[in-house]
This record gives C-alpha cells, sequence and structure tokens, in this order.
C-alpha cells in the first residue's frame, strides 16, 4: 500500500521522549492476517502512558501508539475476513507493543479484529472505543451481581473521563440515579447533561481514610481511578451492592480491610477490556450498537486530526481532558 502518515514516539538523548507526525511503509508494520486502513481512532490514557516512554505499556521505541482502531480491511490471508469489510479493533496489543491505531494503516492478527456492528458506524465505534467497552463490562458486572435500577444511588468515579462518562451517560439512559465524582468543579453541567442527578467532589471521597468502616451511601459503583478513593467506595458500599473496578489514574494501591466484606457482603469486580475473549468483546459491542446504544454520543466527543494529536496527549496528561477524543485519520 506504501506510505502513511503516523503518530511516531522516540526516544531521544537524556531519556526525553519526543512525539511527531511522519511518514512511515506499510513495509515496515509487522506480520498479521489483515491490512486495515484505519478511518478513526481515538485517545486513552493508556495512549498517553506510551506516548510517553512508560516502558510497562511500551518496550520499544520508535512506536506508533493507539489501542483502538476501527477501519476497513485492505488485505486479508484469512477467510474469514474479506477486502472491504470494515471492523473495530481494541486492545490485546494493539498500541502497546505493536504500531496501533494513530496511524492510517495498521497490520494485526485477525483474532484481534470484529466486524463493525450494523448498529454503529465506524465513527460511533471510536466515538466508545476501549472506553465505551469498559464502561459497558463495568454496567454488565453490576447488573450480573443485582444491582437494579431501582436500588438507589450507584456512584461513578472519574466521572469526566472517558471510561466515567460513558458509565454515567449509560447507567442514566437504562434509568439508574447515577452520582458523578469529579475533581473538576467547573464540569458539573456536562456531567448532568449525561444524566448525573448529583455531583460528588472528589475530596469527599478522601475523607475517613483511617476508618475501617464508613456510612452506607452506594447501591452501586463504577470506579475509574483506583487508589485509596476505591477502597472508600469499598466501605461506603450498602449491603451487598458492589463496585466494578476498572481504573488507576488514582494508584495501583490503597489501604485496606476486610471489615466491608464480611460485615456488609459487599463485591469488588474486577474488569479487564484487554485481553478479554473475542466473542465477549463482540457481544458487548453487539449490545453497544443495539438496546444499550447511546443517544447522546455527541455530547461526549471532541473530533481532533491525527497533527492536533500531541497537544492533546499533553492534556490528557495534564488531566485536563474531558469526556471523548475522537482522532480522525484523514
Amino acid at each position: 500500500m506504501g506510505k502513511f502518515k503516523a503518530l511516531q514516539v522516540c526516544e531521544e538523548a537524556g531519556g526525553e521522549f519526543s512525539r511527531q507526525i511522519v511518514e512511515r511503509d506499510t513495509a515496515d508494520l509487522p506480520a498479521g492476517d489483515l491490512l486495515i486502513r484505519v478511518r478513526y481512532s481515538s485517545l486513552n490514557f493508556k495512549d498517553a502512558l506510551s506516548a510517553s516512554g512508560n516502558r510497562g505499556v511500551t518496550k520499544a521505541y520508535p512506536h506508533t501508539p493507539g489501542i483502538d482502531a476501527a477501519g476497513e480491511v485492505v488485505e486479508s490471508s484469512v477467510n474469514e475476513f474479506s477486502v472491504g469489510d470494515e471492523v473495530i479493533v481494541t486492545g490485546y496489543d494493539l498500541g502497546m507493543n505493536t504500531a496501533g491505531g494513530f496511524g492510517q494503516y495498521i497490520r494485526i492478527p485477525a483474532a484481534w479484529a470484529i466486524k463493525r456492528p450494523q448498529g454503529l458506524s465506524l465513527r460511533e465505534a471510536m466515538v466508545l472505543g476501549t472506553a465505551g467497552l469498559t464502561a459497558a463490562l463495568c454496567v454488565d458486572k453490576l447488573e450480573q451481581a443485582g444491582v437494579e435500577p431501582n436500588a438507589g444511588p450507584v456512584l461513578v468515579t472519574g466521572a469526566t473521563g472517558g471510561v466515567g462518562s460513558i458509565a454515567v451517560s449509560l447507567l442514566s439512559q437504562l434509568g439508574y440515579e447515577v452520582a458523578a465524582s469529579t475533581g473538576k468543579a467547573d464540569q458539573a453541567e456536562f456531567l448532568s447533561q449525561l444524566g448525573a442527578s448529583r455531583i460528588v467532589e472528589r475530596s469527599a471521597l478522601q475523607e475517613g481514610l483511617e476508618r475501617p468502616m464508613l456510612k452506607e451511601q452506594w447501591a452501586g459503583a463504577v470506579d475509574t481511578v483506583g487508589g485509596d478513593i476505591l477502597f472508600n467506595v469499598v466501605k461506603s458500599l450498602r449491603y451487598g451492592a458492589s463496585v466494578a473496578c476498572c481504573g488507576l489514574t488514582a494508584g495501583i494501591a490503597f489501604k485496606g480491610n476486610v471489615m466491608p466484606f464480611i460485615l456488609r457482603g459487599v463485591n469488588l469486580l474486577g474488569v479487564d477490556s484487554v485481553e478479554l475473549p473475542l466473542v465477549v468483546k463482540a457481544s458487548m459491542w453487539d449490545r453497544l450498537s443495539l438496546q444499550w446504544k447511546l443517544k447522546n454520543l455527541d455530547a461526549l466527543v471532541r473530533e481532533i486530526a491525527l497533527d492536533e494529536l500531541p497537544g492533546a496527549i499533553e492534556q490528557i496528561l495534564a488531566g485536563k481532558l474531558v469526556g471523548r477524543v475522537l482522532v480522525r485519520l484523514d
């Protein structure tokens, strides 16, 4: 296919990392079953980590991040996919150690791709992306644990972020009473527009760290931040309630104890969207394209071109992005 544009992250002298748009060749992409012309990607916190030289995400540079991609197949060596098929790719090693969706072409194993559900366009799929898939998995986990819309308030932490904003929107659309937690007080109107009925200051969730239990408040929760905030949420769950955990921006460790689990019978539910079996991903994408299709996707997203990505990466690292960032790969 020849030349294409991509964001490339390079390690410079002194351990610094630079980000720039370069011209690459499809011949330099890794081996794989499918060559895909990417039309849209999205910006996630993991992409920003990769673009910053985080070796826990990406081991070798130069590298093109982008854990999400949606586009059409231009070459296929397997019977399951034909040239022209529109596909969604999220997770696995895409954008981590395999050149990712911040380039106009990717080459991947067929086992990473699913065909686009009829109810979603490529653009809509990437407004959702890994964040939307993760939010849906969190809500699904809560439903499986018995959390119902009439049970009481459901808390979403990190509510202005990608996963958080979609979780607020989805829970509200499904009839739940949503409390949205954020450190961005100026985004209360944004969260209310997504369906939050109550705004909770992030600082309120940081109080009482020394106490083994807190007052019962939440019938369920989606936690996108981790750290001590996560365990404070655990300590304030109602009897038998559950929290789905999927993030770590507030840290990977927390000060915990067994009392909420044995005195209130609460559940801490882990959610992974990266190595999830493809059949589970496909079923969740089908749900997001049908009964869980969000009506207010445009309220969640800011669309940028590839050459605007370096600036957006700086914003997400500084904690200044709100909602979703859609990357258009013209």
